[in-house]
Order: structure tokens, then sequence, then C-alpha cells
């Protein structure tokens, strides 16, 4: 998707570099330390891992994939996009890069259905589910993304082109099953979720309204926590997509459009600095979805003593007793 068919409308690749690097490197920087302090703070603070607090160490666990991949994308694109470590680490740098794409989508849409439950159907089995049938799900999870992608594992994504070669994970020269299944992938668990995160933001304020309890503080955490959500959804998966599709549209047209498939094309390598914000981003979806994570927080920061914030009280039922 970087670049057509022939030569007379390829892109202007050299600016992908450019712009990507350091882009990248502000990420990893941010989102590291965020990752590591989320992580300390799971481990170290949190005592009662009830299902909502296991989803969201999951989408933590989901964002060490990037941060741990990161690393090597910088690297490449430092290189004009010279990939030096391999064909087999290519395979498994895109599969890392792609399975915490899914995982975090599918968290993250986990957590939201979670607070569905909570706010719309409070009475429902389903909010009764133990920390162990909460791991069995997120398990399930886990075992669907790795499948899914396990075709980056076993394709040749490697692009050797003179004395360069390009670790991607679209290529438009050789569009194989496996780049077809990871573009119906790509495409596909962005859209689904994107209806569903819609459905529950919009039936929670509905039924929070309806109960004329959408004024009350606690009350309207329980919007904000799945409105975050969706935001951080569309900011960092949103424009990937669009200019995906944008691309594989007009690389049919390119003759005609070849102006608009070189911009487009440009566009969509970019775009994937705002895919890996996601991790970066993500410790703000921990602190609006759990009291208990938030509370963890604020005690850490009082014990580094730089300044006092107050606990918050235990969340009420209408939010969720793990919320």
């Amino acid at each position: 998707m970087q670049s057509n068919t022939n030569t007379t409308c390829s892109t202007e690749e050299h600016l992908v570099p450019f712009f990507l690097s350091p882009l990248l490197i502000i990420e990893l920087l941010f989102g590291l330390p965020g990752n590591l302090m989320a992580l300390y703070i799971f481990c170290r603070y949190i005592r009662s891992w009830r299902p909502n607090i296991l989803y969201l160490f999951n989408l933590l666990l989901a964002d060490f994939l990037l941060l741990v991949s990161m690393p090597f994308r910088i690297d490449a694109y430092l290189r004009n996009e010279n990939w030096i470590f391999g064909n087999a680490w290519c395979r498994i740098n895109l599969f890392m890069l792609a399975v915490n794409r899914s995982a975090s989508i599918a968290f993250m849409s986990t957590v939201a259905v979670h607070r569905y439950f909570k706010v719309v159907h409070p009475h429902n089995k389903i909010n009764f589910i133990s920390s162990r049938q909460a791991g069995g799900i997120a398990a399930f999870i886990w075992v669907t993304v790795i499948v899914m992608r396990l075709p980056l594992l076993t394709s040749d994504m490697l692009i050797n082109e003179g004395n360069s070669s390009y670790c991607r994970s679209f290529n438009p020269k050789n569009v194989t099953t496996a780049f077809k299944l990871h573009y119906s992938i790509f495409i596909g668990e962005f859209f689904l979720p994107l209806l569903l995160l819609l459905f529950c933001s919009i039936r929670i304020s509905c039924i929070l309204r309806q109960r004329q309890l959408d004024k009350e503080k606690k009350v309207r955490q329980a919007i904000h926590t799945v409105l975050v959500i969706v935001g951080v959804f569309i900011f960092c998966f949103l424009p990937g997509v669009a200019t995906g599709l944008t691309a594989l549209y007009l690389r049919t047209r390119s003759e005609l459009y070849c102006e608009a498939y070189k911009m487009s094309s440009l566009l969509f390598v970019l775009s994937i600095g705002f895919t890996y914000m996601n991790s970066a981003l993500d410790p703000i979806i921990y602190c609006f979805s759990s009291s208990l994570f938030r509370n963890a927080l604020k005690s850490s920061i009082n014990r580094v003593g730089l300044v006092q914030l107050q606990l918050s009280r235990r969340p009420s039922t209408v939010m969720g007793s793990d919320s």
C-alpha cells in the first residue's frame, strides 16, 4: 500500500522515516514510563483482581508487546526503512505489532461491554462472574487474536529492493492470501468494535438519563469511561483505516488519480504513528475505568510526598463494585 505496481505512480517514501522516526521516539518515551508505572501499580497495590481489573491488566500486557517491538521499528525508520534484523525477526516483529493492535481493541471493547452490563443490566448474571471466569474470557481473547495473526509468522514479510530490505505488513506488489487476510482483519477489527462501543455509550447515556441519574458524579464517570475508550479508539485507529481504505480504492484507479493515490498512501504509512499511540494513551483508560487503580495511583503519588491527593470513596452500586 506504500507504492504502486508501476513506476509512474510511486509514493514519496523518503518522507515516511523523516516524520515517523521522531513521532515513534516521542511515543516510546511517554508510553514506556506510563505503562511501567501502571504495571507497578497493578503488581504492588491491586489486591482484588476483579473482572474489570483483569481486563485492564491484559490491556497493559498487550501494550508491552508494542513497547518491545517499537525500538526495532524506530531503528528501521532511522535507516530510511531499511530492515537489518533478518526475515525471522521481521515476521515476529510484525506479528507482535498486529497482536498488540488486535488485543488492545478486544480488551478495550471488553471493558466497555463490562461497564455496559454493570449500568444497563445490573442484575444480569454476567455481572457476577468470578475472577477465574474473567480469566477464561481473557485467555479466549488472546487465543483468538494469536490464531488470527498467525499468517504473519508463516509468510515472507521481508521485501528486498536493491540493497535495501523492507519489513512491511502491507505489500501492494505481491498480495498473497496472508496479506489479504491481514487487510480483512485490519478493517473488520475496527468497524465491528466501533459499532459495539458506540452502542454501549449511547445505551448507557440513555439509560442513565431515563433513571435521572446523569447528574450524579459517580454516574457521570460511567459515561466518561466509555467515552474515553471510544475517544482513544477513534483517535488511534480511525486514521489508519480511513487512509488505508482510500489508498486501496485509489490504487485501482491510479492511472487517473496518481497524485491522490500517492498522497493517500503516504498518509496511510504516517497514520501508523497514531496506531502506536494507543500504548501511551491506555493509562488514561486505566484511571477512568477503575477506582481501584485511581486510588492505588493516588496512594503511590502520596507515598512519594510530592503532592497529597484525596482518595475517592467506594464506588456506588450503579457503577459496579470494581469500577
